[in-house]
């Protein structure tokens, strides 16, 4: 069976914080693509999201020294596939012969020396493969087995892609109008 094939359509809620100054634009994934991640190289947007808005607050607190900062939580409805499931042992032990080389990989000083960075190279396999996005442990400082993030590669505002933020009374457009980049 490929990779492919062991991807299934991820439905329900997931969940994102975002620094207010950034806030206007939730489904660009372009904060991403600025400055790379753990499972996007600079220049591929990705939408970094968590499946519980506990685990999207340790997400984007990360880095802070001691300080909690202003936070937009966001709620995204996502219909989406297909998505692979890297909480699943065997899937990992698929994907990669060390599963925990990528999960505690220093991904970040990595890539600032050049050097080849795992979680990147497992993206881009995933991707050739027609996987779209992934089911993930949180490594947040603080994070626990019931903290797990999604990252999505490829979304659209409808199915079969759809990862869309929901904001029915229009707050973060309305935010947009006021204050212009």
């Amino acid at each position: 069976m490929s990779l492919r094939e062991l991807g299934e359509t991820y439905r329900g809620m997931v969940y994102r914080g975002h620094n207010p100054l950034w806030d206007d634009d939730p489904e660009s994934g372009a904060g991403a693509a600025r400055k790379g991640g753990r499972w996007n190289w600079v220049g591929l947007p990705a939408l970094y999201t968590s499946e519980r808005f506990e685990t999207a607050w340790l997400e984007a607190q990360q880095g802070l020294a001691m300080k909690t900062q202003p936070l937009t939580l966001c709620t995204y409805e996502v219909d989406c596939g297909p998505i692979l499931d890297l909480c699943d042992p065997d899937i990992r032990n698929r994907v990669h012969p060390d599963p925990e080389a990528w999960r505690h990989e220093a991904w970040l000083s990595k890539s600032r020396l050049g050097m080849p960075v795992i979680g990147w190279e497992i993206a881009q396999k995933l991707m050739d493969e027609g996987i779209v996005g992934i089911r993930t442990p949180s490594q947040a400082r603080g994070a626990t087995a019931r903290d797990v993030n999604v990252v999505f590669w490829r979304w659209s505002r409808t199915p079969p892609t759809m990862v869309r933020v929901i904001d029915d009374e229009g707050c973060l457009k309305r935010r947009k109008a006021k204050h212009p980049p």
